[in-house]
């Protein structure tokens, strides 16, 4: 387990598992049209001692935009009701192998908490490798899912939370709003980078959610996610991963951000320049989902239809 690497092995996290300062997370998590339930498919098979993070449970209540990063207060509640602390080696997967988990493995970063890696190939390279999987879940283990999402809601609905065993600290450079993207686009100090397809970037192919355009924000370069990894879904070594942006035309000797359809495929991004040693990529959490609500942007002049 290496500071300097955002992933361990399955073979790492086999020999470790158990300990009582390694806390594993599923952070399965599906786009709408997969018909996939997360939950479910968690009780079915998962890690042993994983508990399940619920990434449209543990989110920002205050605004309609998906999974948007909750405030300190909310995600240290939630952290906390899952039995995590500030001490804990946190690993997070999801069961495609690089999905969902790196967008947990940014929020646990920009609230603070380094102590975190993604499994490496996700639940794919666990089942690979030949290792046990629980296939019941201890009522434990289902209360504290639970209770981490209605830790969620107390703070929200602006009601004391169990005292927190989880302490944040927000780091403001891994995250990137709206007004920051906007002032970018004038100014062209970061270099935007997408996660999307390119069909859905130049504005060819649909987006998954209903009355959202395709397109993309000016100025901005794609990198499609799964350039960041190989077919068993693996991450590539750093030289591989520098090539792909490098190949964008993307300079990494110049700031980067990263943006997708709803923040989440950004972190794989993120994820993939953290290897390359570009440990502060910032996020633009609402992304694509809530630069093409705005009323006041001109949409047709931002949409591509060649790459």
């Amino acid at each position: 387990m290496a500071q300097d690497d955002p992933v361990v092995s399955a073979q790492w996290l086999q020999q470790h598992l158990g300990q009582p300062d390694i806390k594993v997370l599923d952070a399965s998590w599906y786009m709408p049209q997969e018909s996939r339930d997360p939950w479910q498919e968690y009780k079915v098979a998962h890690i042993p001692g994983a508990l399940f993070f619920d990434i449209d449970g543990i989110v920002d209540r205050t605004t309609d935009l998906p999974h948007m990063l909750p405030s300190e207060e909310a995600f240290a509640a939630a952290v906390s009701a899952l039995g995590i602390t500030n001490h804990d080696k946190v690993i997070v997967y999801d069961g495609k192998g690089f999905f969902s988990a790196p967008r947990v493995w940014w929020m646990f970063r920009v609230l603070g908490h380094n102590e975190v890696w993604v499994l490496d190939g996700g639940l794919p390279q666990w089942r690979a490798s030949g290792y046990n999987l629980g296939s019941n879940c201890p009522d434990d283990t289902i209360l504290k899912s639970k209770a981490a999402n209605s830790a969620i809601q107390t703070t929200y609905n602006g009601e004391l939370a169990n005292a927190s065993t989880f302490q944040t600290e927000f780091q403001p450079q891994l995250f990137w709003t709206l007004e920051k993207v906007k002032y970018n686009v004038a100014v062209q100090a970061h270099q935007l980078v997408d996660a999307r397809s390119r069909g859905r970037f130049d504005g060819v192919e649909p987006e998954p959610r209903k009355g959202v355009r395709s397109g993309h924000i000016p100025g901005t370069k794609c990198v499609p996610f799964p350039e960041m990894f190989d077919g068993s879904p693996m991450l590539l070594p750093a030289d591989e991963l520098s090539k792909k942006f490098e190949q964008a035309g993307i300079s990494l000797d110049h700031p980067i951000v990263v943006t997708c359809g709803s923040g989440v495929t950004a972190c794989i991004l993120a994820l993939g320049l953290y290897r390359v040693g570009k440990h502060d990529i910032p996020v633009y959490d609402g992304s694509w989902t809530e630069w093409e609500a705005q009323p006041d942007i001109d949409y047709p002049k931002f949409t591509c239809t060649g790459s």
